[in-house]
């Protein structure tokens, strides 16, 4: 196992796999600006067209340029690759072409207002998203950010600004980012800008500086996007250092680090380093190394360093647990590796014989620490009991058991020894006692290990060094060898020990990880909320012990109780005062937490990145019991993973809500296409044949007035058969068809449907063929007509005129087959799928006769509410379509 020192020599292995992925990733530069005007359309624009002229292919995605002038002027010279069009809600919008853009594949496209959000119906809902996948495909992109639009700081620009920002992207964008430069404008420049007209135009203006632009709130954000861009610098130079192995620190800003302990001044340790860090201007951690030390403190100990990790977070700084053996030298090494310029300590109240005998971890950090600063300082002043805390946990707990057990193992090498001694002469009789040690190290712990090796120097002493049965030594030498074994069972009986502490702690880390990764497989396989919700408030239960309650929010913004384990929990006003705070303010409330104590339970907030996703409740039976930091630990991550799930089941909600409106929109927009085009034809020509015949019925013979009147009535039935299909799918739709199947012979069905499609079978030939002894059926004749209309109105269409329509039906094993063959051209292979959806027509512009694209979605609605279906193919005698209604003999009527 590699030491600290050995550690720091190697290159970090998620930086190195960092700057790995990034090698077949595109480069992405962000040109961050305060505000709007600053000029960063501007200096993108620059930087494009000086990349052009080194030789670099560039292109322009999209960039807005507000009318202003001399941004225009710099479009000149650079190719513009034209956007796509998004319909969305009758209108077509104007959106960035990613696909045209990959297509072409240059190796740097310009993108303007990265946190933009595209039209329903794009590809991607976010630009930046769309800057991920063109990214993902090796180009190269400039774009340009405001600092407003970064969500973690949505909050404190709408308390500058008063102004909530609505369009925002997550944080994660602008740290993968490989390049960040701040375009900076004084306030006073940025607001003669505005005045001169050359950020907004007219009114706009005016509105903005009496609002949004003032002097005060440009300060502001300048400060935080300088800031912003500091942080992302200096997270860069710290990769750097990781990934080419450079111990640090380099102090080109400062970065402090408090070590805490189980000792009750962590809490004041840690305040202090937020106070040292808000002097420095400087980002900070708290940071405690966890030996196998840890694993024999007290409960309340370990809370405590729990709780002082805790009161980091609640500060502002990252908390940090290090598994490790030697804290001083694991305390450099992550400062270095993480280029932290000052740590601080507490100051020791232990002895100067206990820091001979264990050693001083603040003096070895300040004779290891280089050019890192150590500030020792002095703890707040602590109560007498509560230091002495740990001291009597471990006496209430001594038992005898394991050194009654650790004797009886020395006894038992003793009998042994004896025996072997009587038989064979051996040299080195004592590796039987050191065996003993060993045993009791391994199964009771160091001080019953100790234990036995006094027991057995003694006992070697006793029987088995002359003289024996008598504990003086006569040989100066054996005194020698006496001595030796005693260190050597102590030394060895503290390394055995040592190593099972090692081994039980990765044990129990084995165990919380192997918990983690079963939760996670198991909700990542759930696809519906309820659920979801029962598997996490079910595992949680399980594996702390503690009845859980999960609440969810409603559409009117307030929680509500969606599962509980046990089931029949419910909660009382105070519980579900304490809840709603928690959502509100996101903070821990209820049990054990600083705002409203008194409920029952304990209240935890469930967050993403994205925001809010609902509140979790704890409870546990016995009175006063709370969890152990170690199950607190676990309690985050199972809070934090099923978070996550319960997200991704919102945002595939989301996803098919959307899936839902978008389809709408598509048939709404087909059916006011359909309405629009193929109603007016027909009525076109009903009003011309009636119009003519009221102008100038005296004037046409009788044969041009039938004609007239026989055109009217065959476009009017035409318009009716329309209208019918709307109203047919519109039943279908609502599930309010009910078919009413009773006996029927299908070729009464097809004489009757051929004598009412005659007008429209009138430049057609039809023609029958029917296999005796057809069973009856139990059908619904008046759908099965409807089908059989349908389908000779669609052969019509397409087939030309004097050409045959052939029905035909027959009995095939246990399925009787009704079929309508036309001479048309054929259905393309690809659209034989399709060509039963809703509004789907096929070679729209051959057609002679227009319609919905429901005629043949009425057909299989209609057969699969009687339980046939309807097949769609090609003639292999010539061309031609066939569809084929099957009806299952499970229809036919017995006898």
């Amino acid at each position: 196992m590699a030491t600290a020192p050995e550690q720091l020599n190697r290159p970090s292995a998620d930086a190195l796999l960092q700057s790995a992925q990034a090698e077949h990733l595109g480069r992405l530069k962000i040109f961050l600006g305060a505000a709007p005007g600053v000029g960063k359309t501007y200096e993108m624009l620059l930087a494009g067209k000086k990349r052009r002229q080194e030789g670099t292919d560039v292109v322009v995605g999209v960039v807005e340029t507000h009318g202003r002038t001399e941004t225009e002027a710099l479009l000149e010279g650079l190719e513009i690759i034209p956007r796509a069009r998004v319909a969305y809600r009758g209108h077509d919008l104007p959106e960035m072409d990613i696909d045209a853009i990959i297509a072409r594949r240059p190796q740097l496209v310009l993108v303007d207002e990265l946190a933009h959000t595209n039209a329903e119906g794009s590809r991607h809902s976010k630009r930046y998203q769309d800057v991920e996948e063109l990214l993902s495909r090796g180009i190269d992109v400039y774009s340009t950010l405001n600092i407003q639009h970064l969500e973690s700081l949505n909050d404190i620009v709408a308390q500058i600004t008063h102004v909530r920002v609505r369009e925002t992207l997550p944080d994660h964008v602008v740290d993968r980012a490989d390049e960040l430069e701040l375009i900076d404008l004084t306030p006073k420049d940025l607001i003669q800008r505005l005045r001169e007209g050359k950020v907004y135009l007219g009114d706009a203006a005016e509105r903005a500086l009496q609002n949004y632009f003032s002097e005060g709130n440009l300060t502001a954000l300048r400060e935080l996007a300088l800031r912003r861009t500091a942080q992302r610098v200096d997270d860069q130079m710290v990769n750097y250092m990781q990934a080419h192995a450079i111990a640090g620190p380099w102090a080109a800003g400062e970065r402090v680090l408090v070590c805490v302990n189980e000792h009750p001044a962590s809490f004041g340790l840690v305040r202090y380093a937020k106070r040292a860090a808000d002097r420095l201007q400087a980002r900070w951690s708290a940071v405690y190394v966890e030996t196998t030390r840890y694993h024999h403190l007290a409960e309340k100990d370990r809370d405590r360093i729990d709780e002082a990790l805790r009161l980091a977070e609640r500060l502002g700084g990252d908390a940090v647990t290090l598994p490790g053996n030697h804290i001083a030298a694991d305390l450099i090494a992550y400062a270095r590796g993480n280029n932290i310029t000052q740590i601080i300590i507490g100051k020791s109240n232990r002895s100067r014989w206990f820091e001979i005998l264990h050693g001083s971890v603040v003096r070895e950090l300040v004779r290891a620490s280089g050019n890192i600063g150590i500030h020792v300082v002095a703890g707040e002043h602590v109560r007498e009991e509560e230091q002495s805390g740990e001291i009597a946990e471990v006496e209430g707990t001594f038992s005898l058991t394991p050194y009654i057990g650790s004797a009886f193992t020395v006894g038992l090498a003793l009998l042994a020894s004896l025996w072997i001694d009587r038989f064979v002469d051996l040299p080195n009789i004592s590796m039987m006692f050191l065996a003993a040690v060993l045993f009791s190290a391994v199964n009771y712990g160091l001080w019953p290990s100790l234990f036995a090796s006094i027991l057995s120097t003694l006992a070697y002493n006793y029987f088995f060094l002359d003289p024996i049965h008598t504990f003086t030594v006569a040989d100066p030498s054996n005194v020698i060898a006496l001595f030796f074994f005693l260190i050597v069972a102590i030394l060895t009986s503290n390394l055995t020990a040592k190593v099972q502490a090692e081994a039980r702690a990765s044990r129990q880390r084995a165990a919380s990880t192997a918990a983690l990764y079963n939760f996670s497989r198991k909700v990542a396989a759930i696809g519906e909320m309820d659920d979801l919700l029962w598997a996490v408030a079910h595992q949680i239960a399980l594996m702390l012990r503690v009845h859980v309650i999960l609440l969810l929010p409603e559409p009117n913004g307030d929680i509500a109780v969606r599962i509980g384990y046990p089931p029949d929990d419910e909660l009382n006003a105070a519980d579900l005062a304490a809840a709603r705070w928690a959502w509100d303010h996101g903070k821990p409330a209820g049990r054990g937490a600083e705002t409203l104590p008194g409920a029952r339970r304990l209240f935890l907030p469930l967050a993403t990145e994205r925001g809010k996703i609902g509140v979790m409740g704890l409870d546990r039976e016995e009175p006063g019991a709370m969890l152990t930091p170690d199950q607190k630990r676990l309690l985050d991550a199972l809070c934090d993973q099923a978070a996550v799930a319960i997200e991704r089941i919102n945002l595939k909600q989301d996803i098919d809500k959307a899936r839902v409106v978008t389809e709408t929109e598509k048939l709404r927009t087909a059916l006011l296409t359909s309405i629009s085009h193929d109603f007016r034809t027909p009525l076109a020509s009903i009003i011309g044949s009636v119009s003519s015949l009221r102008s100038l019925w005296q004037k046409f013979p009788d044969d041009t007035r039938e004609d007239l009147l026989r055109t009217a009535q065959e476009e009017a039935e035409r318009l009716n058969r329309f209208i019918g299909n709307i109203l047919h799918m519109t039943r279908l739709e609502a599930g309010a068809l009910a078919p009413s199947a009773q006996p029927t012979d299908l070729s009464d069905i097809v004489t009757t449907t051929i004598a009412q499609a005659a007008p429209i079978l009138a430049q057609h030939r039809v023609t029958t063929e029917f296999q005796p002894a057809l069973p009856l059926l139990h059908i619904d004749p008046t759908l099965t007509g409807q089908i059989l209309l349908n389908l000779l109105d669609n052969a019509a269409k397409y087939a030309p005129s004097d050409s045959e329509i052939h029905i035909s039906a027959r009995q095939d094993q246990d399925t009787v087959r009704l079929s309508v063959c036309d001479e048309g051209p054929g259905i393309p292979p690809d659209q034989l799928e399709r060509i039963f959806d809703r509004f789907f027509r096929v070679s729209a512009t051959d057609r002679r006769r227009a319609g919905t694209g429901l005629g043949l979605a009425i057909c299989r609605g209609f057969a699969e509410a009687m339980g046939a279906r309807i097949q769609a193919g090609n003639r292999t005698d010539r061309s031609g379509a066939i569809f084929t209604l099957s009806f299952p003999l499970t229809l036919q009527v017995m006898s």
